[in-house]
């Protein structure tokens, strides 16, 4: 059987391009590609994933493609991406990194991962999507490899 792997890169995380989420969306897809993609994570999923794609306006199934064709290293994949981006500017960079700062899950998604977590649902729980996404991925790791 093989091995699958939790995604550990936040979506916070940015490489050398500046463009936050860029790192995690890499790690999915070559994990998908290589089939060891933990179970419940899309290698490009509709949240972060699609957001990214569209904000520098690259074809979710050519980034599928080319990681899948070429097996790239991070480095290998900015590159791919500065040639093929339709928006890589510093303006739809920021526009972008703010979006994902900013991304707020509803009520029930917040609860579930908090809940899982063990964190108490107050005013201290986190509300970000980011923090709430790296709550979920530390948890499912724990599940999947150190229990």
């Amino acid at each position: 059987m093989s091995e699958t792997y939790v995604p550990m890169i936040s979506s916070g995380t940015a490489g050398p391009l500046g463009v936050q989420h860029l790192p995690r969306l890499w790690q999915k897809v070559s994990l998908e590609a290589s089939g060891k993609l933990a179970a419940g994570y899309p290698g490009i999923g509709r949240g972060f994933d699609a957001m990214t794609c569209a904000a520098l306006g690259l074809e979710e199934q050519a980034v599928k493609d080319f990681i899948k064709q070429n097996k790239p290293t991070y480095p290998q994949f900015e590159a791919w991406v500065k040639k093929n981006a339709k928006t890589l500017t510093p303006e739809a960079t920021e526009k972008h990194n703010a979006a994902v700062r900013g991304y707020i899950h509803d009520d029930e998604t917040r609860k579930g991962i908090v809940g899982a977590c063990g964190i108490p649902d107050d005013a201290s729980a986190p509300r970000d999507a980011v923090n709430l996404n790296n709550l979920d991925d530390w948890y499912e790791f724990h599940q999947a490899v150190l229990r």
